[in-house]
């Protein structure tokens, strides 16, 4: 494989071409399964779910929902059934990003390329979405289309809220916020803001991961090695992030660039300099590769993954 770090354009997209293809239709599953989930209505109510459809069909790269579909492949979980707790694990991100956009927090105008919900409605039917968006994921997945056995289902509940909650990504939220200049910007040096995005974003990949294991009812090994190659993706998509927020475009990115910045927040690249975001990014994904070796050629979608992340544009 040609190196990451000098690749082309075009020698990147010819060497991510299965990858590609296998996360377009990935997407376009999910996106048919959110659909399906959140059927509009003509009631009163239907203007929310209006919302909650805009922003959870507004598209995205949707890696949460395959990291799920091919962490249960590996272990021959029924596709239909993962569909079903990737797309459950897509509304709680969706919601997050509903919420994140809100003046009261990041007070972003763009997501996905289009206008972010409280714009393209207003700010109390976003708050709505999102809550609609996150108690609607707890419905679907303790359903019997998420697995036939209950307490599989409890499991997935159980580990997707504590993923969501205020020890996850809530948790997380609230740490970068109160690292804005706006509420005291209390500085944060790298084991800190480590911490807060393992929590932020680690935590919700994490559970994209270990859903497959879960469902799969497999050995406690397996759950442990998708776990520690979550933890080591998680952290370089996040700090891949960074350095994206500090070089990309508003429409490669499809969001406003330079927010962190102009907040007044630490990121990685105010740390370590973009150079040095982009090595730790590196190392990063060299470790979450490393995890994989005991599922062997099943897995190379997986490191395909771990690869991209640190070498996106978007």
């Amino acid at each position: 494989m040609p190196d990451q770090g000098t690749m082309s354009n075009a020698t990147r997209s010819e060497t991510y071409a299965p990858l590609a293809a296998a996360m377009t239709e990935t997407a376009e599953a999910v996106s048919a399964r959110l659909s399906d989930l959140i059927p509009p209505v003509s009631e009163p109510e239907g203007r929310v779910l209006d919302a909650m459809r805009y922003s959870a069909l507004a598209g995205g790269k949707r890696l949460r929902p395959f990291l799920v579909t091919h962490s249960a492949a590996l272990f021959h979980v029924s596709p239909s059934a993962a569909l079903t707790v990737a797309a459950a694990l897509e509304m709680v991100h969706t919601y997050s990003l509903v919420h994140d956009d809100l003046p009261a927090m990041d007070d972003d105008d763009l997501r996905r390329g289009r206008p972010t919900c409280h714009k393209q409605f207003d700010e109390a039917t976003a708050i709505l979405a999102g809550d609609g968006l996150l108690t609607k994921a707890f419905e679907v997945l303790a359903g019997p289309a998420a697995h036939s056995d209950p307490a599989v289902r409890c499991e997935l509940v159980w580990e997707l809220a504590n993923a969501a909650g205020g020890h996850g990504m809530v948790g997380g939220q609230m740490v970068d916020l109160m690292a804005e200049r706006g509420h005291g910007g209390v500085a944060l040096d790298v084991p800190e803001i480590t911490r807060m995005h393992q929590m932020k974003t680690g935590r919700l990949i994490t559970f994209a991961c270990v859903a497959g294991p879960i469902m799969g009812k497999a050995p406690a090994r397996m759950r442990a090695c998708l776990n520690a190659y979550a933890r080591d993706l998680g952290l370089a998509f996040q700090i891949a992030d960074d350095v994206l927020d500090e070089t990309g475009s508003a429409q490669d990115l499809g969001k406003t660039p330079g927010k962190d910045a102009a907040a007044g927040k630490t990121t990685f690249v105010s740390l370590l300099g973009l150079e040095g975001a982009r090595e730790r990014a590196r190392l990063l994904s060299d470790q979450a590769l490393a995890h994989l070796e005991v599922f062997g050629d099943e897995a190379d979608l997986l490191r395909a993954v771990a690869r991209y992340v640190v070498e996106r544009k978007n």
